[in-house]
Parts: C-alpha cells; sequence; structure tokens
C-alpha cells in the first residue's frame, strides 16, 4: 500500500464501489442460472442491477462534484483578506462618518 493523500481516498473508494457493483451484475446472474432460475429471471435480476448501479453511480458523481465545489469555497481567497468577512466590512469600533453628528 502506497501513501495515499485524503484528496484521492473518495475518489478511489468510490470507482471502487462501481468496480463491485459492475461485478454484482455479472455474478449474480450466473449464480442464480446455476440454482436453476429461469434464464428469464436471471435477465431481469441483471437488468435491474445494471440500473440501480447506473443511478448509483450518478448520484456518487454529483456528490463528488458537490464535495469539489464546497473545498474550493472553503479555501482563502487571498493572503491578507478574512475568509467570510464582506468586502468593505472593518474590524474593531464604531466608525462615524463625515456628517454623522457626534454624541
Amino acid at each position: 500500500m502506497g501513501a495515499e493523500t485524503p484528496g484521492t481516498l473518495p475518489q478511489e473508494s468510490a470507482s471502487d464501489v462501481v468496480r463491485w457493483a459492475a461485478f454484482s451484475c455479472v455474478l449474480v446472474p450466473v449464480v442464480l442460472v446455476g440454482y436453476g432460475t429461469s434464464l428469464a429471471g436471471a435477465a431481469g435480476s441483471a437488468l435491474g442491477l445494471a440500473a440501480v448501479t447506473g443511478v448509483c453511480r450518478v448520484l456518487l458523481r454529483q456528490s463528488e462534484r458537490g464535495a469539489e465545489r464546497a473545498r474550493v469555497e472553503r479555501r482563502p481567497a487571498t493572503a491578507g483578506h478574512r475568509a467570510g468577512a464582506a468586502p468593505g466590512a472593518r474590524r474593531g469600533g464604531r466608525h462615524a462618518g463625515p456628517n454623522a453628528p457626534v454624541d
């Protein structure tokens, strides 16, 4: 096992999930036929598993994109700027404008 960076682990595990699901789409019908299920029943099971695998793959891709967007949004914009501060927001006490009445 090599050193894995945190950013590559979820992508690799999602690919592994899709690979195992594709493998099961082939294996399950073979086992069903081996145990005496009709070819039509095994083919129906294979189609159902393929449909579920396809939907899961799409959902995993959307999740990966959303996680990447969230990761990009959390990065600080530039050095010297506070993350999340509104442009023009100032730190400190009250700053009266030039025409504001003085208490």
